[in-house]
């Protein structure tokens, strides 16, 4: 797991069970009787009970799991946390409290015990849930394994293996030979790949270390990735994908529920046809999915194969509006929530330009290895509309890559305001 992302979930656990904690301890204080208990001395079992939660919760290691999807792992360290702050807390408030009704200790205690038993079900859930639809359940493949577990998939030879990895849908690759000793490496490890796959070196072989890298384990050997990639980590698509369900279900709400029966009106009242048009686009991994998108043009024959051009006759006079403003892209937040889309990623194309391009560019199947897109880095710099000459395919690629290579929340919301911008102001390539 990239450390940073790792540092994130013991943050974000540290902080929500010590709030949890002490949201629990102001709500028992507002129902306890005061007369019977003295109200400065809860309020020093209180301060305690943070003490010793922090204490028992960093000595178990809870929080400095590697094995997030370890579910075991995260519920034995939990328990064991849990009843050793029971024990003290209990018998600290005995000594401290010895007089009046002292219940309160016991329901404070319970309440806290069912908060932590949903967030890490709730937690384990949702990341195995990502980790199978994100397409990281898919097999690894290793080169020469040597004392690599033999759990993973292994080929016949180095040509074979980059020959098999070519043909199969590997998630990852890891090599334990030496590239500089193995040529043959090197076209496999080659960052702009028409694969998807990763591939990773052990640590000895340094070959590639002038390359920005990231460093990673499988099982217990550490191994390099050639490029940087945070959206391969867990963690980092559990934030993106809660990003993008919250954003997505707030458009959905408070403003699709009322634009879209209007514009749907307008629609049929400007040109015969369906209201909504659905093109199959090329998804993560090359995988076709269903994009919707309100329609902005007359029919035609040429709608999955025709890139739309400026002035072009098949817009139509409301479709030029809708597309000016970004309006058509509305849908879409409907393909967020059903999994096939991000928010922010890499614009799909049609999936006669992703065969077109793909032969035009040697990096252009990287941009797949995301989820694509309603908006995405390259749009907010101006890469965005018709495609006329191969530098504009380059730049929108490099601008693509660039955002998969450098992501973090931060930058997605960043784009989101610069996308927000460039609606209100006008996007002179929005035609």
């Amino acid at each position: 797991m990239n450390t940073k992302h790792k540092n994130f979930n013991k943050v974000y656990f540290a902080f929500s069970d010590l709030f949890a904690l002490n949201i629990i301890n102001l709500a028992t204080l507002s129902y306890i009787d005061r007369y019977s208990v003295n109200l400065f001395l809860y309020i020093v079992f209180c301060i305690f009970s943070n003490i010793c939660w922090t204490i028992c919760s960093f000595t178990s290691a809870m929080y400095l799991n590697s094995g997030w999807l370890n579910s075991q792992r995260i519920f034995s360290r939990t328990c064991i946390a849990f009843i050793c702050y029971n024990c003290f807390s209990y018998l600290f408030a005995l000594s401290l409290l010895r007089s009046g009704n002292n219940s309160y200790i016991f329901y404070d205690i319970c309440y806290f015990a069912l908060f932590l038993s949903f967030t890490r079900s709730s937690y384990i859930i949702l990341s195995s849930y990502t980790y199978k639809t994100d397409g990281h359940s898919k097999k690894n493949g290793v080169i020469d394994r040597n004392d690599l577990n033999s759990s993973l998939s292994s080929a016949n030879g180095i040509n074979g293996s980059v020959n098999y990895d070519e043909e199969n849908p590997f998630a990852e690759s890891y090599a334990t030979k030496q590239a500089k000793s193995q040529p043959a490496l090197y076209k496999l490890a080659e960052p702009n790949s028409q694969s998807f796959a990763g591939c990773k070196f052990e640590l000895k072989s340094n070959r590639f270390l002038e390359n920005k890298y990231q460093t990673g384990f499988i099982k217990n050997t550490t191994a390099i990735s050639l490029r940087n990639d945070p959206l391969s980590d867990i963690s980092a698509l559990m934030q993106k994908r809660v990003f993008d369900v919250i954003i997505a279900s707030f458009i959905l709400l408070f403003l699709l529920s009322w634009l879209i029966p209007i514009l749907a009106v307008l629609i049929k009242l400007d040109s015969r046809g369906p209201v909504f048009f659905t093109q199959l686009r090329s998804g993560k991994n090359n995988i076709p999915f269903r994009i919707i998108k309100l329609r902005s043009l007359r029919r035609n024959i040429d709608a999955d194969s025709r890139q739309v051009t400026r002035g072009d006759g098949r817009i139509t006079q409301l479709g030029r509006f809708l597309r000016k403003t970004n309006l058509d892209e509305l849908p879409q937040f409907f393909n967020v929530l059903a999994g096939n889309m991000s928010i922010i990623g890499s614009r799909p194309h049609m999936l006669k330009h992703t065969e077109e391009y793909a032969l035009l560019h040697n990096n252009y199947m990287l941009r797949h290895s995301t989820k694509p897109g309603i908006t995405g880095w390259a749009q907010v710099n101006g890469y965005r509309g018709e495609i006329k000459e191969p530098q504009q395919l380059q730049k929108r690629i490099e601008h693509d890559i660039w955002y998969m290579e450098n992501w973090n929340i931060a930058l997605d919301f960043k784009i989101v305001y610069l996308t927000v911008i460039k609606t209100l102001f006008g996007d002179e390539n929005a035609f």
